[in-house]
């Protein structure tokens, strides 16, 4: 019996099912840092925590915050105010289940 050998190139198609899962992944940490921010953030009038949103900046980058211009005060604090964190505890307080979410999406 003659030895019987199948080739084909699927890289392509790996790298499309790779790029959309690592999207999907990315989006879903986007979306939970974001809620955890909203409800962190202390609120006088509800336009910062309003304007806490996600963003994709890079390929493999997701980031959230928020153009709201006294963010910075409220999360690094003043001379006269204390520093009351929102995003960067909702960044990096939940690391572990952003990694079981990639895990997830990228089926590791």
């Amino acid at each position: 019996m003659a030895d019987l050998e199948v080739s084909q190139d699927n890289v392509d198609e790996w790298e499309a099912a790779m790029g959309a899962a690592l999207s999907a992944a990315l989006e879903e940490v986007g979306l939970r840092a974001e809620g955890y921010a909203k409800a962190r953030c202390p609120v006088d009038t509800g336009r910062l925590r309003n304007s806490i949103t996600h963003v994709r900046v890079a390929e493999r980058t997701e980031a959230i915050g928020t153009n709201v211009e006294y963010g910075r005060y409220v999360e690094l604090g003043t001379s006269r105010a204390r520093a009351r964190p929102f995003l960067a505890p909702a960044a990096q307080g939940h690391a572990a289940e952003y990694q079981a979410v990639m895990r997830r999406h990228l089926g590791g």
